[in-house]
C-alpha cells in the first residue's frame, strides 16, 4: 500500500498491533526459553538452567522487538 493510499485510521491499527506484539514477544520468549531451561533443570538436576533460560528468552525477545519495531 503506497503512502497515497493509506488512510488515517490505518495508523491507529499499526500502533495497536505494535502495542500488542511487544509484550507478546517478551512473554513468549520468557515462557519458551524459561520452559526449556526448566526442562533441562529437571533432566540434569541442576536448578541454574531455569533462570538462565528466562534471561536468555527475555534478551532474545527484546532483540526481536528492536529488530521489528525499533527502526
Amino acid at each position: 500500500m503506497s503512502e497515497k493510499e493509506r488512510r488515517p485510521e490505518d495508523d491507529g491499527r499499526d500502533f495497536a498491533n505494535a502495542a500488542w506484539s511487544v509484550p507478546s514477544y517478551i512473554l513468549s520468549g520468557i515462557i519458551l526459553y524459561g520452559g526449556g531451561g526448566w526442562l533441562l533443570s529437571r533432566w540434569t538436576g541442576v536448578a541454574v538452567f531455569t533462570p538462565i533460560g528466562v534471561i536468555i528468552g527475555a534478551v532474545l525477545a527484546i532483540y526481536l522487538v528492536y529488530r521489528k519495531h525499533g527502526r
